[in-house]
């Protein structure tokens, strides 16, 4: 007897179902959180968060501009006042902090502590009130595990998806190394629902007071941010919103909570005091944001002169000398592009896109030894597609075919145009007759 194709599919689907469900249950865990006192579902637990934290770190910051370091001071501030907060943590974690070099006005919190701020949020708030406010969020969505439990649905999602691809016999690679630009180091950053968003909110604000600051700045905070989102499309925006939504609930939630709480310190002049030499570059950001917009519109020389401009107003920023070395190149001066990704790593050397434009630069000069050098320290701080394919042009081209070939199917996995010249290649040095 032979069962029809509509029966096995059903069974298949049954099949299917309880196999999943199976697997879920046999993985779930359930935990306290130590911040609200219910019961979780967690499928990551705390050590693993830690790690997960710990490895991504560095990867996250590199993709979003580097730690800022022309005024080394400020790092040391945030990281104080984030201290002062992570004391009164419920969850005690390896808390780290430290400003990113980017014009973006966000902040984040990795699973396991690991918390970053912007320098572009930092010029929008009033005083260290208002930064706790800040950090003191973050710090709640790390000890409330909500990263942890974005992580613990993904991971119920793909269980069943991946389980699908199974049944359906579809044995094609789905687990592709990266997107774009980065390979295999995407940050982990959550886009939050509205009651993680609350429970940020209320919690951070009881750590607020409990370091002696003013709750009142919560309240100030959100109304910053929907001010901001308020007729606002541009990609800056859009992305900060994307991760933490702004709600006129959450200012009226933050001032009913703040009207029970104790009053506490502003150190307003402190603040402003941290935040003064970005408050000063802020024009040379803006003339370089200006810079790369008509580098992207192909008008080089206005690109240019925006670039020294910006330079002549702070000499000490990496990032402008590498917009400086991007122009240069784009013109095909490939010799004043060298110099300038050169200064670029002088004034920042853990940053990785300094080394990546100068081993590309090399690479079209021809200097392969020199390019080979400055890919692989651009690739220890941030892999990326283009640096993979390069070196994978490098080795060939030095006859080292085995150390290629690992190269282009790196870089073929992520896809794209470069993804596409990385398989031709694969496939050309696989379909070559052996040596005898």
């Amino acid at each position: 007897m032979h069962n029809s194709p509509s029966k096995l599919l059903a069974f298949s689907s049954i099949s299917l179902k309880a196999l999943i469900f199976a697997l879920i249950f046999s993985v779930v865990g359930c935990s306290t959180n130590s911040v609200t006192g219910e019961s979780q579902l967690s499928l990551v637990p705390k050590a693993q968060q830690i790690q997960m934290g710990e490895q991504n770190y560095g990867p996250s910051q590199q993709q979003q501009g580097g730690e800022y370091k022309v005024d080394p001071n400020l790092s040391a501030y945030v990281t104080s006042v984030g201290d002062r907060l992570a004391a009164f943590s419920t969850n005690a974690l390896p808390y780290e902090f430290v400003v990113l070099n980017n014009d973006v006005p966000n902040a984040w919190a990795l699973p396991g502590g690991k918390i970053a701020i912007n320098r572009g949020l930092l010029v929008l708030l009033d005083d260290e009130a208002q930064l706790a406010a800040v950090l003191g969020h973050e710090i709640i969505h790390a000890a409330a595990e909500h990263g942890a439990t974005q992580m613990t649905n993904a991971q119920l999602i793909g269980a069943g998806l991946a389980l699908g691809t199974i049944a359906l016999g579809d044995n094609q690679n789905a687990q592709l190394i990266g997107a774009g630009a980065a390979i295999g180091a995407q940050a982990y950053q959550a886009h939050y629902g509205r009651t993680q968003e609350l429970q940020s909110d209320f919690y951070g604000m009881d750590l607020m007071v409990k370091a002696g600051y003013e709750p009142q700045a919560a309240v100030e905070l959100q109304e910053t941010f929907v001010k901001l989102s308020q007729g606002q499309s541009s990609d800056m925006v859009n992305r900060l919103f994307a991760s933490h939504p702004p709600s006129q609930e959450r200012v009226d939630k933050n001032r009913a909570k703040a009207a029970k709480l104790a009053s506490g310190k502003r150190n307003r002049s402190e603040f402003q005091k941290a935040i003064a030499q970005i408050k000063r570059d802020l024009p040379a950001y803006e003339k370089n944001q200006q810079a790369l917009q008509a580098l992207a519109k192909k008008d080089f020389n206005s690109a240019l002169q925006l670039t020294e401009q910006a330079l002549k107003q702070q000499g000490d920023e990496a990032l402008f000398y590498i917009t400086k070395g991007q122009i240069l190149a784009a013109q095909k001066d490939t010799k004043n592009a060298e110099l300038a990704f050169k200064r670029a790593v002088e004034k920042n050397p853990n940053y990785f896109m300094g080394y990546l434009g100068l081993g590309l630069t090399q690479f079209s000069a021809n200097n392969l030894s020199a390019a080979k050098s400055s890919l692989e320290r651009s690739l220890n701080l941030m892999p990326t597609q283009i640096a993979v394919y390069r070196m994978g042009q490098i080795e060939e081209g030095a006859g080292n075919l085995t150390t290629a070939l690992k190269y282009y199917e790196y870089a073929a996995a992520s896809g794209g145009d470069i993804g596409a010249e990385a398989q031709a290649k694969l496939q050309k040095l696989q379909s070559a007759p052996a040596a005898n």
